[in-house]
């Protein structure tokens, strides 16, 4: 809860102002959908946070970890259960690893059309976060590097909860 609580400080001084794409937002399909924050925010100028997470195979074994932990856990499992959860965490390698700034595209929707209709609380979000958090410390990801990351994708709670 200290990690997220850092993250949530540090997303406040990333801006979308600062949190430049290292590639284009998805666009979103539906014009009634705004999303508030980056769905791509960069968070490093270099390659050493993706090489510190792993590169890409480094991702998949997080997401697929993450996975298992989502399904789980009561508070985030109906919204994992019933979903293509190959093609899911596929999205997040992409999504990761393009925040990291590694050689990947991303090739998901934006977090809020992704999550529009699922009416995410703020308990779920933050069991997901949760366990995120569980599995990076499991597979020794610093906690610098987790906090770097937590605090790219913290201002994308306005994207998902309630919506």
């Amino acid at each position: 809860m200290r990690q997220l609580a850092l993250a949530l400080l540090l997303a406040a001084i990333v801006t979308p102002q600062t949190a430049v794409a290292a590639q284009a937002e998805p666009s979103v399909s539906d014009p009634s959908t705004k999303p508030k924050a980056p769905t791509l925010p960069i968070i490093t100028d270099d390659e050493n946070l993706y090489k510190t997470f792993g590169e890409r195979g480094g991702l998949v074994q997080i997401m697929d970890d993450v996975m298992v932990r989502w399904l789980a856990n009561p508070r985030t499992r109906p919204f994992f259960e019933g979903a293509d959860q190959a093609k899911l965490k596929g999205h997040l390698v992409e999504q990761f690893c393009v925040i990291m700034k590694g050689p990947c595209t991303y090739s998901g929707r934006t977090m809020a059309e992704s999550h529009m209709g699922m009416n995410v609380n703020e308990g779920s979000f933050y069991a997901l976060v949760e366990e995120l958090q569980k599995t990076l410390n499991a597979r020794k990801i610093p906690f610098r590097a987790q906090n770097r990351l937590l605090a790219a994708l913290a201002p994308m709670h306005r994207d998902i909860i309630g919506k």
